[in-house]
């Protein structure tokens, strides 16, 4: 089996930036991603990178793809970390389709979206439920949607739907929204949107496809015919496959921020992290990508002082 110098573990901003400054420190390394671009691929506008007043998500995600292409990096999609273990050469990266082993490791895995864990949500999965506006909001053109959520996230997907949905409803178990204040007002000032305040998911229902959602709002139920439910509350890091390998914080970010935060180092001598994934305390694109390469320029010191 070939050793590589270093694996990176996730492909968004701080996954390809870390490659990007792999490839020109001459690395031989790979990246294993599930996706491409992370929640930067599910972001509709992007306001706040520097050299793009606006950008959406997917097309910098493209922009970042084409990048890595131009270094021909080695980039392995659709294949998802299952376990880290530590060996005498190293470390062995333990997929749902292969292993790999490597000198170092570059854990850049993000989140993934958290879930509303009622009844009907699983069942309806892709078929009306669904964790990305930016991905799939199209499909609903003049079709009533409710987005939960009350913060940015959820607030962004209403946005896009108003160009799209006929009606949207906004769902909140807070007595108000929290979130960017021209959003906030936009939304408010929406004819398409209706907020319903203090209320709580019960249940999603439907044949086929979604075409009801149970809330309870002020001790009553209510149904809401929709086809289309969004679930825009948040998200957790995605490091449940270094669980008992690395140290964790109490909210499961591979803990970094420490006396090694400038280095990107955790616990495990060789084993680094950047991004969402990790408990830096900014989760934006920008300070991501800033994240992937400093984190890789701290590898390549670690490797060029190593015996072997």
């Amino acid at each position: 089996m070939e050793l590589y110098d270093l694996i990176i573990i996730g492909a968004g901003p701080a996954g390809m930036s870390a490659a990007v400054y792999a490839a020109r420190k001459r690395l031989n390394f790979i990246i294993i991603s599930g996706d491409l671009g992370g929640q930067t691929a599910w972001s509709s506008d992007v306001e706040n990178y520097l050299g793009f007043h606006l950008v959406t998500g997917q097309h910098l995600t493209e922009k970042f793809h084409e990048h890595l292409q131009d270094y021909k990096v080695k980039l392995q999609l659709n294949e998802h970390v299952q376990k880290l273990s530590k060996i005498k050469t190293g470390f062995k990266v333990q997929t749902d389709q292969s292993a790999y082993e490597s000198k170092t490791l570059l854990i850049a895995s993000g989140k993934i979206s958290r879930e509303l864990k009622v009844p009907g949500e699983s069942e309806f999965r892709g078929k009306g439920v669904s964790y990305c506006a930016t991905c799939d909001a199209p499909l609903f053109h003049d079709k009533n949607v409710a987005v939960i959520g009350g913060g940015n996230a959820a607030l962004d997907a209403v946005l896009q739907f108003m160009k799209i949905a006929k009606k949207i409803y906004l769902i909140t178990i807070n007595k108000k929204l929290d979130g960017e204040s021209v959003m906030i007002q936009k939304v408010k000032n929406s004819k398409k949107v209706e907020i319903l305040y203090k209320t709580t998911t019960q249940n999603i229902q439907g044949k086929s496809f979604v075409h009801t959602l149970v809330v309870m709002q002020k001790g009553k139920a209510r149904s809401i015919p929709v086809e289309g439910v969004f679930v825009e509350i948040g998200s957790i890091p995605s490091t449940q496959f270094c669980e008992g390998f690395v140290k964790l914080n109490k909210y499961k970010e591979i803990a970094i921020h420490n006396e090694a935060y400038s280095t990107n180092l955790t616990n495990v001598p060789g084993v680094y992290a950047a991004g969402d994934c990790s408990d830096v305390p900014e989760k934006q694109t920008i300070v991501a990508a800033g994240e992937g390469a400093k984190a890789v320029i701290s590898i390549f010191n670690y490797l060029s002082r190593k015996k072997h």
